[in-house]
């Protein structure tokens, strides 16, 4: 086999050397990395790290795809006590994580440690695995550098890669990197160019590995410099020896590149030898998915629908805000705000700690690391700030706030408290309700409007509009017909909410008959579950609808629930539609619900001399009725002072 390099290539730089640029942390470039080492064949891989990384860089590699740390701390540094760290980081209980970066120590002023990230989802560590896997050999020509940048510069995002090949990406960013802007840069960089150049006289043809940022610059030293000295001494003024640690489950998100869920993704596709170009994509929608099953599991019965189209919306709105922020692929800010705004707290707590977890962990044996922003708790050296010898591109942590769901202690704190004799609701989900029931209203309307009216003949008068499809049905004989709508059938002031087609007693304990505030609100009966069963602050209960009876305008009526008159009624929503044909003053009742009323409710509705107008569920969307079905229980008006603080809904 000729393992002699054409020049045809922008990568290309003598028949033995090839230098390919890489942007860090990106799954897309590291897929594209390893698609390019594939076409072409070679001897040996130059990559940027310095030589005393290699033996447990390549130890870390081979345990991929466990997550693992290669740290260097730097032995001049004044170490505080790692047990009091411990202690100090462990005393606060309510803490919904237990990371470094909750520490108040300002991160600048910590001793730094230089370090690896071995992420499956690294360009130079997807190479270094590649080339381990193909027994190639790998040399590092990278030097340590503690004033080395913590980020790499901004460029265009690596998403671009799917519909354009790895050298027409790195070409066209070429006018846009700048030369090296101080000494520290241009050291680096001929040290590189040295380095890369005598290990190409060692072998017939070199791959070489560099950041995007120092792409041009070394190329250009390598060209101008074709007979370098001897190798020169190791950049490395540290005494201390990389070591390996393990990862905290809890600090992979601080470790990776990409999402941890999305990194799992990628390295299945790689182990089922299935092609990764649609990761990201469908990735993303099976994060949703998983994280609805979580969602689903823990809350059961009380938690919201999540349907596939309010899904579908919910990708479809990250898509539109990444845009607006000239992004191609979403920040993990955009997915969790974007989830917390249309489908709630509860759920987008459940996505970040899905989208947080690895799949592929396992024991190491290596000490444990906890990993925060830029640093990280390292044993037996203490708090350390990183600074990683493979930047990714900057990144902007911003504070989201979610409500956390309440422990077991906390709602058994509050249900011990709650007085019995103080209930009412929260009036923002009083005005929703009240004007779905306005809408039900209207459609039963409708719907009784278009059932009584009637066709004639036009004679001397167009009455209600002329009936078009009757006149085109009798076109041959040139007759008009119109429409003859029915007189107005007065006020519906009964409506009956059936959300449930076959509510069970045991599940629906709470029943009630509430009374109005104001004359804008309605009497209201109805079955749920209880509320002292979710309690989500103090004072403050959640309870799901099962059934509702509504009067407008309201009037006191005897509680609906030991009212002996209707005692006939043998289920919850019989008895709820016997109540409301009992004290209607009106002839119709509208009974929305997910099926027809059967013969027994229809029985029920004749017996009091009633006539049923149906209005089905399926009528309005699962989300409107999922979002009506929650409610909110407050114990004492002077709850709604602070009830916003934790009722929130999508």
């Amino acid at each position: 086999m000729n393992k002699t390099a054409s020049l045809d290539s922008v990568f290309s730089i003598d028949p033995q050397l090839t230098l390919i640029p890489v942007v860090h942390a990106s799954a897309p470039f590291a897929s594209a990395l390893l698609q390019e080492l594939l076409k072409r064949p070679f001897d040996s891989l130059a990559v940027p790290l310095p030589l005393s990384f290699a033996h447990p860089v390549t130890q870390a590699v081979e345990q991929l795809p466990t997550l693992s740390l290669v740290a260097q701390p730097n032995a001049q540094a004044n170490f505080f006590d790692l047990e009091d760290q411990e202690r100090n980081t462990e005393s606060d209980e309510d803490k919904q994580e237990n990371h470094p970066q909750d520490d108040s120590r300002d991160a600048s002023a910590l001793p730094i440690a230089t370090c690896v990230p071995i992420d499956p989802c690294q360009a130079v560590i997807a190479a270094i695995r590649f080339a381990l896997g193909e027994h190639i050999p790998i040399h590092w020509v990278g030097q340590t550098n503690l004033h080395a940048p913590s980020h790499s510069p901004y460029f265009p995002d690596c998403y671009a890669l799917r519909s354009t090949t790895l050298e027409r990406f790195c070409a066209a960013l070429l006018p846009s990197i700048l030369p090296p802007q101080d000494s520290e840069q241009q050291h680096r960089i001929s040290q590189l160019a040295v380095h890369i150049a005598l290990t190409t006289k060692k072998n017939s043809h070199t791959i070489a590995l560099c950041s995007l940022e120092d792409w041009p610059w070394i190329r250009q030293a390598i060209l101008e410099n074709r007979n370098p000295p001897h190798p020169l001494p190791e950049l490395d003024t540290n005494e201390t020896l990389p070591q390996n640690y393990s990862i905290d489950p809890r600090g992979t998100l601080f470790l990776l590149g990409e999402l941890p869920f999305l990194t799992g993704l990628f390295e299945r596709a790689r182990q089922e030898c299935d092609p990764d170009d649609q990761v990201l994509t469908e990735g993303l929608k099976e994060l949703f998915i998983n994280a609805r099953s979580s969602y689903r599991q823990e809350l059961g019965n009380r938690a919201r629908q999540i349907p596939p189209l309010l899904i579908s919306q919910c990708l479809k709105y990250i898509r539109n805000q990444s845009l607006l922020e000239r992004r191609m692929t979403p920040s993990f800010y955009t997915i969790v705000r974007s989830a917390q705004q249309m489908m709630g707290d509860p759920f987008a707590t459940h996505l970040v700690n899905t989208a947080t977890q690895y799949p592929y962990e396992s024991t190491l044996p290596w000490p444990t690391a906890r990993l925060g922003i830029q640093q990280a708790l390292l044993p037996d050296a203490g708090r350390h700030r990183l600074v990683s010898l493979l930047p990714g591109p900057p990144l902007q942590w911003t504070t989201l706030e979610l409500q956390r769901p309440p422990k077991k202690s906390e709602q058994s704190r509050w249900q011990s408290r709650w007085n019995p004799y103080m209930q009412c609701s929260w009036p923002e989900e009083d005005s929703q309700i009240e004007s779905f029931r306005s809408r039900i209203v209207e459609r039963a309307r409708q719907f009784l409007g278009a059932d009584l009216a009637r066709t004639e003949k036009f004679t001397t008068s167009i009455m209600d509009g002329i009936d078009l499809r009757e006149t085109l049905r009798h076109w041959y004989d040139g007759s008009l017909y119109v429409k003859v709508n029915p007189p107005s059938i007065g006020q519906l002031d009964a409506t009956v909410m059936i959300f449930d087609p076959e509510p069970d007693p045991r599940q629906y304990t709470w029943r009630a008959t509430w009374f109005s505030e104001h004359a804008e609100e309605s009497t209201l009966a109805f079955f749920a579950t209880h509320f002292r069963d979710q309690m989500i602050g103090p004072g403050i209960g959640m309870a799901n609808y099962g059934g509702s009876m509504f009067l407008y305008p309201p009037r006191p009526i005897p509680d609906i629930w030991v009212d002996p008159r209707i005692d006939f009624a043998e289920t919850l929503e019989q008895r709820l539609l016997a109540a409301a044909c009992l004290h209607s003053q009106s002839r119709h009742i509208a009974l929305m619900s997910p099926t027809a009323p059967g013969l027994v409710l229809k029985k029920i509705a004749k017996r009091f001399g009633r006539k049923l107008v149906h209005v089905p569920l399926s009528h309005f969307s699962d989300s409107t009725i999922q979002q009506l079905r929650i409610f909110h229980v407050l114990n004492g008006r002077h709850v709604r002072s602070y009830a916003a603080k934790f009722i929130r809904k999508a």
